[in-house]
């Protein structure tokens, strides 16, 4: 079934209305309520445009229903209908400057008129197809992103480290339910998808399949299994980072394919217990999570002039080496000697002197 799911994603068409709703492309200009003020203005400008052509020039118009002078209440009524093309007849040109004014002046407003009002509802008729364009060519070339599942608080920290580390807006997808979280992640310029990611349909319309890493940070503990059960059945190669709350899940998120496992509510614990007696370590630990000031924690692979050197012996803090799939700590005899292809995960300045 999922075999003929991937084929059939590969065959989908080139503009997918059924998509509009679901994700959800940043905006690229002003908001429809700015654009949408605009031509309100634009229509209304129109209108008192010709009501006081109207009025300046009343002796040329002639009420069929009254024998008073034309009033500024009478001109505006008069450009109301016109404008619209409604036309009664009760208020018509009768001079010959009268009717030049209408067909040099009212005429040209008129038409002005029409376009911003059927050009506001031609614009919203036409925005799910542009739509739906944009999300079929953001879907054709998307590649090695990054799916967060819940934007919540842990979500959101998530997005700003990568954003601090170096990662583009449009390399992450922000998957959530909840329309506010989305909103505020959209006005960041990511691409956003409403929906369930316990449903891989969901996570398949996040372009999961496609994607270098998926960070599950939903607010249940069940909800990340079943999210990374479900993230790992449908990308076997993606790597899986769940977030739980209860220690007691983490091997249930390792069993279900999470390659690693965040426990928030005991990291946060040991914090505040390490707070009460070594305040200062708690300021260096967070000065090391916070990738735009201060130092941060940052991975680099070993330079030529490195191989066969100890770790330990380097100009940098080195806190440990990655060689493979393996992490080994800074004094493991292991990585007594460094080889090509290893990774440094080492301290590094992210602010200059002068600004600390």
């Amino acid at each position: 079934m999922l075999t003929d799911l991937r084929r059939r994603d590969h065959r989908r068409p080139l503009a997918d209305p059924s998509l509009v709703g679901l994700i959800r492309m940043p905006a690229t200009g002003a908001s429809p309520v700015v654009a949408l003020l605009r031509r309100l203005m634009i229509a209304l400008g129109a209108l008192v445009a010709a009501a006081l052509v109207v009025y300046f020039g009343g002796d040329g118009y002639i009420d069929n229903n009254s024998t008073t002078p034309i009033s500024l209440g009478d001109a505006f009524y008069y450009a109301t209908v016109s404008l619209s093309t409604t036309g009664y007849g009760d208020i018509v040109p009768v001079t010959p400057q009268a009717r030049l004014l209408t067909t040099v002046v009212i005429t040209p407003l008129r038409l002005l008129f029409l376009i911003v009002l059927v050009g506001t509802t031609v614009e919203l008729l036409t925005e799910r197809s542009r739509q739906a364009v944009r999300i079929e060519r953001w879907r054709s070339r998307v590649r090695n992103h990054t799916v967060v599942v819940g934007y919540g608080t842990k979500g959101r920290a998530a997005v700003e480290t990568l954003l601090g580390d170096g990662a583009q807006p449009s390399d992450i997808v922000v998957v959530d339910t909840d329309r506010a979280q989305l909103d505020a992640a959209s006005a960041l310029g990511l691409v956003t998808v409403t929906g369930n990611a316990t449903r891989s349909s969901v996570l398949r319309i996040a372009g999961l399949q496609q994607a270098a890493a998926i960070i599950i940070a939903t607010n249940r503990d069940d909800s990340a299994v079943l999210v990374t059960l479900t993230a790992r059945e449908l990308a076997p190669d993606v790597r899986i980072v769940a977030a739980v709350r209860e220690s007691e899940n983490v091997h249930l998120l390792r069993q279900s394919g999470a390659n690693s496992v965040i426990v928030s509510a005991e990291t946060a614990g040991r914090l505040l217990g390490m707070a009460t007696t070594t305040p200062s370590v708690v300021e260096v630990v967070e000065d090391l999570l916070t990738p735009e000031a201060g130092f941060a924690i940052s991975e680099r692979p070993v330079e030529e002039s490195e191989v066969g050197g100890s770790p330990r012996h380097l100009a940098d803090i080195v806190l440990g080496v990655v060689r493979g799939d393996d992490l080994y700590r800074v004094d493991a005899s292991a990585v007594d000697a460094l080889e090509r292809g290893d990774r440094l995960l080492y301290i590094r300045k992210v602010t200059l002197p002068d600004e600390d």
